[in-house]
């Protein structure tokens, strides 16, 4: 089959038109934090022992990238750095009170968005829905392979 360029075209619009509706209202919800930042938080707050590895495989971002975003985030109070006995050479993040509650405000705001775009959800059929993700996760099968051959890692 081949695939016709309208359709990776199609889906970069998606992405790129869902990103920019949803970015007023998280401008307006998170005021002084960027989206990455909020993101960041987002995978602190779902994943135990975060640290800067880990974030930077997550967000396909050098360590310094993600540890320069840390000490903005230290200092704006949302995570915090801690130690683990056994180890006191690694620093892991977790998330301050502040930070859990940008944490619950971005839950509830990507439900919303969940519930604002349901009725394109409930046209698409079991099958379809089937489909599109074994293609999705046969594209990035794909990509993944292809980052390796360009010497480069990505951890999944």
């Amino acid at each position: 089959m081949i695939i016709d360029e309208r359709f990776l075209v199609g889906i970069r619009n998606v992405c790129n038109k869902m990103a920019w509706l949803n970015e007023g209202d998280m401008r307006n919800q998170f005021g002084d934090y960027t989206s990455a930042e909020v993101h960041c938080i987002e995978y602190i707050g779902k994943n135990e022992d975060s640290n800067v590895t880990r974030l930077a495989e997550a967000f396909l971002m050098t360590r310094g990238a993600i540890s320069k975003m840390s000490k903005k985030l230290i200092k704006k109070g949302a995570i915090e750095c801690y130690q683990k006995p056994d180890n006191k050479k690694e620093v892991y993040f977790r998330l301050s009170p502040k930070g859990n509650a940008v944490f619950e405000l971005h839950e509830n705001l990507h439900s919303q968005f969940l519930e604002r775009d349901q009725e394109v959800y409930e046209s698409i059929t079991e099958e379809q829905y089937s489909a599109m993700i074994h293609f999705i996760s046969e594209y990035e099968k794909h990509l993944d392979a292809e980052i390796k051959k360009k010497g480069l890692e990505i951890k999944s």
